[in-house]
Parts: structure tokens; C-alpha cells; sequence
């Protein structure tokens, strides 16, 4: 009885040791199950995160989470083209690269992959911004696809992509000057972005009146006289005479409108619109019309040359004085100054000034873009001003007012509104007449002659009857005008048997060389950049030259009152 009393004892404590195992046991388990459950769903979690949130595994092109929050509403910015449709500015979906600093495992393994995607990149500065404690930081935006492509292959979970509306340029510097540029919030800052930026935003494509390949032909040939002559700047522009369209427009040096921020202010200035300069004799032009167009005075009629003209402390010479008189095609051909400065004085203070106005030389220019200068004039205008202003001197203008004042001498005397965008719809402006078609013929031959005999001779292309003035002004500064420092321009027109396209090509202190015979004034250097630009433009639009030039030849009746220098003396 005692034993089995003990045995009893014995075996309930054996099952209570086993209960309490069993219970630890169970506990065990259930505790290794939860963290495992816990970790399975930590991981589940993590991936619905890459995969669905971040789509880092999806097919579907990547976004930010904030992309898919916000989506953009409204039309993209619009085109903006050239007359024939070509892309001058447009707007892409572009990706761009950021990283968040934890996500990344290796730092430096990233860092180096991307430099060999990168070269432009910075390997210290990827880094330093790996190792920020921000969340999000960009690398490098507007990247392509194949180097989208080659980042995925680092297989880096830190780094993403981002994707977002770019405005692009796809000629560059080409015609960055009149385009103008946006910022990322599609603003136009300058240019034809500026002025029609709200009609953009719209969705209003602009067409605008220039033509890529004559900008090509035009900014090249101003390039090349820059290059050769070794000088600061040049300009030059194309002009359709009786539309008034802007068919190239260069300002050198130029930008690159994806990178304005960075580029200097003297690149982003518009030297074409904007620069007022005194352009020397090319006012002649103008000063000769306004003479012939209010006295009748016979071609023969002669002005003396032969001393220098003083009024007070101003002293009027000649550059390459012909110390004799001259006659009317004389004056304009051999660009006197003395002899233009006596046509100013029969044509009177208020006769001049007056028709310096109605040729818009003294206003803004009225145009559609945004960045136009204000003219330089005497105020007040004196008798002397007078003198002085018939042949350029002491009145600074813009070249392309200059252009569309010239325009409209050549276009039988019809002034035509100028124009950089294309509005097919019936335009208001009324063709406004400054001088009678007879006046007008006058001119024509009086610019042809000064091509084919005159200071303009490099400007002659055969068979396509250019007509034009040169005008080579000292700049202003400092202590009174520079004789180095000079503004070398031509402005012509062809052909001008019936004048259809102006160009004017204007270089701003070029120096001489030893083709110009150390030479840097306007025949040397503009006249032949605009025979370049009408080769390249009769080549452009196929335009045929005149077989028999002497027969279309405008200035051939002119020659009859050009006398023989020689004999003349």
C-alpha cells in the first residue's frame, strides 16, 4: 500500500514535468510563428511599395507618387515654328533622376556607375548628396531614355525617376534672340515666348515669319565677318519688302535658350532690336529721298565738295575727299558727307526731322516682340543737327529700324508694318506711302550705283542686281568718338530692277586684315557678308539671275552724270 502510494506519486509528478515542457514548448512556436508572420508581412509591405507605389518593377514609365496625386490638367505649352513648319520650340515629356539617400546600399558603387553614365557629373558631388539626410534630391534632370535604361541596370532601389514637362529648343542657338525662352512654370521670359506667352499656354501654336534655312545662311555669313575681321559683335536681319516679314534675324554672340540662366548678359542681349547705334551712311538713304522727294532738282544738279563745311566747333570732312563738286549720284555714290550735309540744308531743320519721324526712325520700333530699343536723336535739334544727321552722325537707331525704314524707300515709297509672326487672318495696316513712286525709282538706281561703281563694289552678286549703301561710324565713348573703334554696315536690297528682299549686315568693331589691307570699314567688311547672304538666299528660295544684267540695270541711266574723278579735278 505504501508502495503503490509512492508510485502514484511518482507518475503525477512526471505528467505535471511533461504539461510544463509541453507548455514552453507551444509558447515556443507561437512566438517563432508571429515574427516570422510579422517579417513575411514586413517584406509583403515592401514590395507592394516598390512594385505598386514607387514602380520601380512596373512596366509603365516611372513616376513619383506626387506625379500620380497631381496630374497635370490643361494643354501642354505649344509649338512654336517657322514659316514652313520646322520646330523652333517645343514641349516633351521628359524623366528626370533623383535619388532617396536611405534606399541606397552602396553610395560609392552608385556613384561610380552613374559618372560612367554621366561624365559631366561629378563624382564628390554625387556623394554628398547620397549622403544627405534628406528623403529626395535631384542628380540630373532631362535625362534620355538609354541612359534611363543604363541607371535601371545598377539595380540600385534608390534611385528613381521622375517625369515632367520640358520646353526644348531643338535648333539651339539658332534663333535664340527672337524665340526668346521659358521657365519650368511656362512663362516666357524674352523673345516670342514672352509676347505670346499666354496664346502658348493655350495651346496656339505660333508661326512665325522666319525661315530656318536663310537663318542658317544669315547667322553664318555675320559669323564668318566677326571671325575674319576679329570683331566684338555683328547683327544682320532678312526682310521680305512688301509683306514686311521677318525672314532671319541674327544677333551674335547668340545663347543656348536651354541654359539662359547661365549664359552672360551681353550673349543674351539682342544687338538687332534692342542696340541703338549711330549707323553712319546709311542715312543717306534717307536724307537723299527726302531731298529729291521735296525739290525737283535735275540728277545733274551739283553740290560743292571741296572744303570741309565749320559751324561753331563742328567740322564737316569727307572720308575719301574728291575735293570737287559733285553731282546729286556723285554725293550718294562716293558717300560725301559734305555734299549730304548741304542737302540736309536745303532740305531744312523741320523737313528733315519730320520725315526722319514718318519713317519711324525717331519712335520704338512697332513690331510684334517684346525687345526694341528707343532711338538716340538731339534734343533739341539745332541747324547743326541737321547737317550732322543727314549723313548719320549724332542719331542712333537700331539696325533692324534702320532695315524697315530702308524697306520702305525700295518698296516704290510704301511703308509695310514688320512682322515675325504669320497672321493669316486680313491685317488693318494700311500701306502707308512716304514718297512718291518717282522718288522711289530714283533711289533704287541711286543704290544700285553705289554697288556697281560705288564704296559697295563686294556686295555686287552677278546677275542678281543688288543695290545698297555702306556706312562705317566711329563709336561713341568715353572722351568723345574712337577713331578704332568702328560700326561697320551695309543695308541693300535686290534686285532692283523690282526690289523684294532687304539685308543689312552690320559688325561691331571690327578690326582690319591683310585681305582688307588693314581695313575695317563697311565696304570691306559688311558689303561682301551681304553678298554671301543674297548668294545664299537666291540659292534657297531658287530664284534665276538675270541673263543680261545691263539691260535690267536700274543705275544705267545714272551714269551719264558721274564724271571722270580725273578729268574732273
Amino acid at each position: 500500500m505504501v508502495f503503490r502510494n509512492r508510485f502514484l506519486t511518482k507518475s503525477v509528478s512526471l505528467q505535471g514535468e511533461k504539461s510544463t515542457a509541453l507548455d514552453l514548448a507551444r509558447g515556443r512556436l507561437v512566438l517563432i510563428s508571429a515574427f516570422f508572420i510579422l517579417t513575411y508581412a514586413i517584406v509583403m509591405v515592401r514590395a507592394f511599395d516598390l512594385s505598386i507605389i514607387q514602380g520601380v518593377f512596373s512596366d509603365a514609365p516611372l513616376k513619383s507618387i506626387a506625379q500620380y496625386e497631381q496630374p497635370v490638367d490643361g494643354p501642354r505649352r505649344a509649338d512654336i515654328v517657322d514659316r514652313n513648319g520646322i520646330l523652333l520650340a517645343t514641349t516633351l515629356e521628359m524623366v528626370s533622376l533623383y535619388a532617396d539617400p536611405k534606399m541606397i546600399h552602396d553610395k560609392a558603387a552608385a556613384a561610380d556607375a552613374l559618372v560612367n553614365i554621366f561624365p559631366a557629373l561629378s563624382r564628390d558631388d554625387l556623394l554628398k548628396k547620397m549622403n544627405s539626410k534628406r528623403r529626395f534630391v535631384w542628380l540630373n534632370r532631362n535625362i534620355m531614355p538609354h541612359e534611363q535604361r543604363e541607371i535601371l541596370k545598377i539595380g540600385e532601389p534608390g534611385l528613381l525617376f521622375e517625369e515632367g514637362a520640358r520646353r526644348l529648343y531643338p535648333h539651339g542657338n539658332l534663333a535664340a534672340h527672337i524665340v526668346g525662352y521659358a521657365d519650368t512654370d511656362d512663362q516666357g521670359l524674352a523673345g516670342l515666348e514672352r509676347e505670346h506667352s499666354d496664346a502658348l499656354n493655350k495651346g496656339e501654336v505660333i508661326r512665325t515669319t522666319l525661315d530656318v534655312r536663310l537663318q542658317h545662311a544669315l547667322r553664318r555669313s555675320v559669323s564668318t565677318a566677326i571671325t575674319d575681321f576679329t570683331a566684338k559683335a555683328g547683327t544682320g536681319v532678312v526682310m521680305d519688302v512688301k509683306t514686311g516679314e521677318i525672314l532671319a534675324a541674327v544677333s551674335l554672340p547668340d545663347f543656348d535658350p536651354h541654359d539662359a540662366g547661365n549664359a552672360p548678359d551681353s550673349a543674351k542681349f539682342n544687338r538687332l532690336s534692342l542696340g541703338v547705334y549711330e549707323l553712319g551712311s546709311m542715312f543717306k538713304i534717307f536724307s537723299t529721298a527726302a531731298l529729291l522727294d521735296n525739290h525737283e532738282l535735275p540728277m545733274g544738279y551739283r553740290f560743292d565738295a571741296r572744303e570741309p563745311i565749320k559751324v561753331g566747333r563742328f567740322t564737316i570732312n569727307d572720308y575719301h575727299a574728291e575735293d570737287r563738286e559733285l553731282t546729286i549720284p556723285e554725293v550718294f555714290m562716293y558717300s560725301s558727307n559734305i555734299g549730304t550735309a548741304k542737302m540736309g540744308e536745303m532740305i531744312g531743320t523741320e523737313g528733315l526731322k519730320s520725315f526722319y519721324a514718318d519713317l519711324g526712325l525717331l519712335e520704338p520700333l512697332d513690331i510684334d516682340y517684346p525687345e526694341v530699343g528707343k532711338p538716340i536723336y538731339p534734343t533739341p535739334w539745332r541747324e547743326v543737327n541737321t547737317l550732322t544727321a543727314s549723313y548719320g552722325h549724332g542719331i542712333a537707331t537700331s539696325p533692324l529700324q534702320l532695315a524697315v525704314a530702308t524697306s520702305a524707300i525700295v518698296n516704290d515709297g510704301l511703308y509695310v508694318r514688320p512682322k515675325l509672326v504669320v497672321n493669316d487672318e486680313p491685317q488693318d495696316d494700311a500701306e502707308l506711302r512716304l514718297i512718291s513712286s518717282k522718288t522711289a525709282h530714283k533711289m533704287q538706281a541711286l543704290m544700285r550705283l553705289v554697288v556697281s561703281d560705288g564704296t559697295a563694289r563686294k556686295a555686287e552678286v552677278p546677275g542678281y542686281l543688288v543695290g545698297g549703301k555702306t556706312g562705317t561710324a566711329e563709336k561713341a565713348g568715353a572722351g568723345g568718338y574712337h577713331k578704332k573703334k568702328l560700326i561697320s554696315s551695309f543695308v541693300g536690297a535686290f534686285p532692283m530692277d523690282d526690289p523684294r528682299y532687304v539685308v543689312m549686315v552690320m559688325v561691331d568693331e571690327p578690326k582690319g586684315n591683310k585681305q582688307s589691307y588693314g581695313y575695317a570699314t563697311a565696304g570691306w567688311v559688311a558689303a561682301p557678308a551681304a553678298a554671301r547672304v543674297v548668294s545664299s538666299i537666291a540659292s534657297i528660295l531658287n530664284i534665276d539671275p538675270v541673263e543680261n544684267v545691263a539691260a535690267h540695270d536700274v543705275a544705267e541711266a545714272l551714269r551719264v552724270f558721274v564724271a571722270d574723278k580725273k578729268g574732273a579735278r
